[in-house]
């Protein structure tokens, strides 16, 4: 059926592109990315960066960021129950059993990534993201330490078309899916703010999955004068999530919506109330001054507050992590005849610090105090960064940075032990990356970058509570090289990226028969990979047909990723897959515009197998997942635009597990996602 309806969907695609006469009058907007401080076409981009824009965003599941992210060669993300995010770039999955670590979060002009290394993704709802930036692969020369990636997310930008804009949506699904957001922006001459407001529950697919998340945005800017302006960005979410448990393969075969069962003097997911608790709050402001033509100076301070409990099987965790950092550069540009180019100078510190402590869990109340400690991680850097366009043909960029990161700790239990501090040796970060522009439609593109990753403190101090002076940082050098062919109009648009990614001291998860966590150096990894993406208009927008608009996207990954001088305990893994990554993913999707009213998307997702061992003993199945998404716009009620939409996802109700245990202890391995479920709801949009 599934292969069918593949061969149904091309064949519908090309019949409508052979009947319908095409409109070309219609040019499709121009994308335009700003991944190194100055705006730039996505075509003559020097590094594999890719855009999920509001319009892919509307496209896919309303509660959950997974299915568009997932959307982007490269990428993986995972929801090993309803709001527990785990999130990868190339392979970085590795060591991000629990969250998301070694890929840098910016969030507008902040980082979001705190100097802990932690980012708390889960705590944003949908609808605080406008449009997402992802720049795959080390870009610890601009962004600080990450292995990885970073991620670039921008708050919506309501209030910029009309003085004054109301949105609201409702969404009610299965499994006791309800979500409603609120979003109002309002500009008054110089002064704009965007408010958002969100709320979201569900009671889950498997037994003891249910999740709650209240959250609500401001963003604000006010140009106080002709040269200068202040941005503000605050956002507060409460968050709590049921976490069921891994199964192993015969509980997960008899029923995948099982929570984890007691096993001997271990209680149940259910009995201990395992779940998460976290309440954030975070705050920024950033003042941009254009001294001149050619000179600006930016400033950005940010801070954050986490309050963190985790009742688990064995023990209750509660953490409490405050941040304040700074991020601040000058940027001086010159535009000549022939040569285009910039210079930027900056740095950014933060420091994190953090009250561990651990109590037993007595049926999800916390009991008597097991451990207590204190952490704080600094991080710092400064970068510098050249750019220059030669003709509008030959682009370079140049880029370093110098890293220092440190962190201080002192036990108050069940010992008391005075503060010591650990600090890793400066690591300077290089960046040599150009692009050139053979033909207006095709650009070449190669780069050069190392990365840097220090442990995490949720790493250095796992749930054994011991904390692992040991652990070092991961590093390693990333070879890339690339073409993207973008047909006039951006009509049709071909990335194709191949990289060799030589990664050492790779950090990786163990875990003790207790279901404690510690992590260990293992040796290092040899990360070979192929990304393509192709998308392509069919039909172009137009109001003369049935068919107002038809457009096909695909995205593949290849990943030949394997360790390397790798032992655990005398057991050579050297030559082993990476644990968690597929070797083969590929996304595709329809868009089909329906006259002026009805629009239709399906989106079809193919994951080859997973290792969740290092040594390969123990796959997760390979799995096909479709979805899809009607809407009818161009409603209204008294006058107030309004859009209906219903959709449904996992359509073949495939078995997948999706968000793996990696070396799960007693081969709990098995997170189950979702059968077969459905959604709908409306949109009221209001201008002014």
């Amino acid at each position: 059926m599934k292969n069918r309806l593949t061969l149904f969907l091309l064949s519908f695609s090309l019949l409508a592109y052979g009947q319908a006469k095409q409109d070309t009058s219609k040019k499709l907007k121009e994308v335009v990315i700003k991944p190194y401080f100055s705006p730039q076409s996505l075509l003559r981009a020097t590094g594999a960066v890719d855009i999920i824009d509001a319009t892919a965003l509307e496209k896919q599941l309303p509660q959950s960021f997974v299915a568009a992210m997932n959307t982007i060669a490269g990428l993986r993300m995972e929801e090993r129950s309803p709001g527990s995010y785990r999130l990868s770039i190339r392979g970085s999955l590795l060591r991000s059993p629990f969250g998301i670590r070694n890929v840098k979060i910016y969030f507008d002009d902040f980082p979001l990534t705190d100097a802990g290394g932690n980012s708390y993704l889960n705590a944003l709802d949908v609808a605080a993201a406008g449009s997402i930036q992802i720049l795959k692969g080390p870009q610890s020369s601009l962004y600080g330490a990450n292995s990885g990636g970073v991620i670039l997310i921008n708050s919506p930008q309501t209030g910029t078309t009309s003085p004054n804009s109301v949105a609201l949506n409702v969404t009610g699904g299965s499994f006791g899916l309800f979500r409603q957001h609120l979003s109002l922006g309002k500009t008054w001459k110089k002064y704009r703010f965007n408010l958002t407001q969100a709320y979201q529950r569900s009671n889950g697919y498997r037994d003891h999955s249910g999740m709650e998340r209240k959250y609500i945005q401001l963003s604000q800017q006010w140009d106080y004068s002709r040269s200068s302006n202040l941005k503000a960005l605050f956002f507060y979410s409460d968050l709590h999530y049921e976490t069921p448990g891994g199964l192993t393969a015969a509980q997960y075969a008899l029923n995948p919506a099982w929570s984890r069962p007691a096993a001997g003097e271990i209680r149940s997911a259910v009995e201990q109330q395992a779940g998460i608790y976290s309440k954030t709050g975070f705050a920024g402001i950033s003042n941009t001054w254009n001294i001149n033509s050619n000179f600006k100076q930016v400033t950005a301070v940010f801070g954050s507050y986490t309050d963190f409990k985790n009742p688990f099987i064995t023990n209750y965790e509660h953490r409490k992590e405050f941040t304040l950092g700074i991020r601040t550069y000058v940027s001086y540009e010159k535009k000549t005849t022939d040569v285009n180019w910039q210079f930027n100078l900056g740095l950014e510190g933060a420091g994190t610090h953090t009250d561990f402590s651990n109590r037993g869990n007595n049926f999800g109340e916390a009991g008597t105090l097991t451990a207590a400690d204190q952490l704080h991680a600094a991080t710092n850097f400064a970068f510098a960064h050249l750019h220059a366009d030669l003709k509008e043909k030959l682009f370079i960029e140049l880029s370093a940075s110098a890293n220092l990161y440190r962190y201080s700790y002192e036990s108050t239990y069940p010992e008391i032990i005075a503060e010591k501090t650990n600090s890793f040796n400066t690591q300077i970060m290089p960046r040599l990356a150009l692009s050139y522009l053979l033909v207006p439609e095709v650009s070449l593109r190669g780069s050069v970058s190392r990365g840097y990753s220090p442990p995490t403190l949720s790493e250095i101090r796992a749930s054994d509570n011991i904390i692992n002076v040991d652990l070092q940082p991961e590093n390693g050098w990333n070879y890339e090289t690339g073409l993207k062919y973008q047909a006039a109009g951006q009509r049709f648009i071909l990335d194709v990226t191949g990289f060799y990614y030589r990664l050492k001291n790779a950090i990786v998860r163990r875990a003790n028969e207790n279901d404690t966590d510690y992590f260990i150096n293992a040796g290092g990894t040899k990360q070979w990979g192929l990304e393509t993406s192709l998308s392509g208009t069919i039909i172009t927008p137009n109001q003369s047909h049935f068919i107002q608009g038809l457009q096909l996207s695909s995205a593949y990954t290849l990943s030949r990723f394997t360790f390397d001088d790798y032992f655990d305990r005398s057991v050579n893994l050297s030559g082993k897959s990476l644990t968690g990554v597929p070797k083969n993913m590929i996304t595709s999707s329809i868009s089909v515009q329906l006259s002026e009213h009805f629009n239709l998307f399906l989106q079809h997702t193919y994951s080859s197998r997973i290792p969740l061992t290092d040594a390969n003993t123990v796959y997760a199945n390979e799995y096909h997942l479709m979805q899809g998404r009607i809407g009818w716009k161009s409603l209204s009620i008294a006058g107030i635009p309004l859009e209906i939409f219903a959709g449904a996802d996992n359509i073949f109700d495939s078995k997948y597990s999706l968000g793996n245990d990696l070396n799960a202890a007693g081969g709990r391995y098995l997170n189950a996602a979702a059968t077969r479920n459905f959604y709908g709801g409306l949109t009221v949009n209001f201008q002014k």
